[in-house]
């Protein structure tokens, strides 16, 4: 991806860039500082007619499909990429795909390269459409290089593409670190008493909400504090207890003001089809942030942290409580910290956009030159 050759870059993701920042606007906004690059999100319904919103932030265009109704809807989609491609004179361009669904109304197109960044076993989330596993086998069939979003992702992926490359979650240590220095309590949680034991992220059908309401009625001293967006779940069926506060969404940027007050941070995912593959962010997070962490036996996190002895696994009730009760004596513990430190100080989104974009570079020469080798071959 040469900027002296203007390669643009269209992005199609099933998460919206304003939703919860993650995985794909970590990556996405690297890029997009050295490459025009457009950010396709799932269509919004209910519109007067077809039409395509497009924010611009420097070299980023977030674009949003705004359909009349959902008959046809593929036919329609494929049109507007096409408007897209025509109206902001996108000729020599990369398709990078988080979401495989989107062959449906893309697979026309003829980017350079077709990059496929697997972050989640999305056929296994909750109201999946059928055909994912199809169109995915049909993406990793079509492109050119494939990243994963965890060590577990990898080793269910590795056989089934050639040029195929773990990258794990990976951190902004500099934003989360500040959690550490820290002193004000934001509102909200400022009157919440210690010990205060912290979440955030979505809270979806991976949140083991049962484990939770089982923690606060074991332990009714201790505060569970819960920051994020509740989805695809009926928030009439949250536990609801004295000592459990789901305080809504909050931005990237707010994050390590929550952190802070927090004396350490839990991950209660339930352990599921859509967990099984799951490198949540989060963890290396809540360590950059100086908290204890516990969570439940998610194979990413298990290996390495807890293999490493950064994060307590715990599963029961009764186990996770009695990790909370050792992260608790923890969190003054420096040697523990000065390991965290260590662990953490090769992990960095910036890092793993460079190694991408020197994959990336690598596979499109060796593309030119496979290429070169075809064209003299009929000569």
């Amino acid at each position: 991806m040469d900027k002296s050759v203007h390669t643009d870059l269209i992005v199609f993701s099933h998460l919206r860039w304003f939703f919860v920042y993650q995985r794909p606007q970590h990556l996405v906004s690297r890029f997009a500082k050295e490459f025009r690059t457009f950010f396709w999100e799932e269509p919004v319904f209910g519109a007067e007619e077809d039409h395509l919103h497009i924010q611009q932030k420097d070299e980023l265009y977030i674009v949003t499909p705004h359909l009349h109704s959902d008959a046809d809807m593929n036919i329609v989609l494929k049109k507007l990429v096409d408007e897209l491609v025509d109206k902001m004179k996108i000729e020599k361009y990369h398709c990078w795909y988080y979401s495989p669904l989107a062959l449906q109304y893309s697979g026309h197109l003829r980017p350079e390269m077709i990059i496929y960044d697997c972050m989640d076993e999305l056929s296994a989330f909750r109201f999946a459409p059928k055909e994912l596993r199809q169109m995915e086998a049909l993406l990793l069939d079509k492109a050119d290089i494939v990243f994963t979003g965890g060590k577990s992702l990898y080793e269910a992926r590795q056989h089934l593409h050639p040029n195929i490359h773990c990258f794990p979650s990976s951190i902004d240590k500099h934003h989360f670190a500040k959690a550490r220095e820290i002193q004000e309590d934001v509102a909200d949680q400022a009157k919440i008493p210690h010990p205060r034991i912290g979440f955030y992220g979505v809270v979806d059908e991976r949140f083991d909400v049962n484990l939770l309401e089982r923690l606060a009625k074991y332990r009714p001293e201790w505060h569970f504090i819960i920051v994020g967006p509740v989805v695809k779940i009926d928030p009439n069926k949250l536990p609801s207890a004295p000592n459990i506060h789901f305080l809504g969404g909050r931005t990237y940027d707010e994050l390590p003001d929550y952190l802070a007050g927090w004396d350490v941070a839990m991950m209660p995912f339930a352990l599921n089809e859509s967990t099984k593959y799951i490198s949540p962010t989060k963890t290396p997070e809540y360590l950059a942030g100086g908290k204890p962490v516990v969570s439940t036996s998610i194979r990413d996190v298990v290996v390495p942290y807890g293999e490493k002895k950064l994060v307590h696994i715990a599963d029961t009730v009764q186990e996770f409580a009695t990790a909370i009760e050792l992260a608790l004596s923890e969190r003054n513990d420096e040697q523990w910290l000065g390991r965290v430190d260590q662990f953490l100080s090769n992990i960095s989104w910036d890092f793993s956009y460079q190694r991408m974009l020197q994959l990336i570079n690598i596979t499109n020469e060796g593309k030119k030159n496979d290429n070169r080798l075809k064209q003299q071959a009929y000569v």
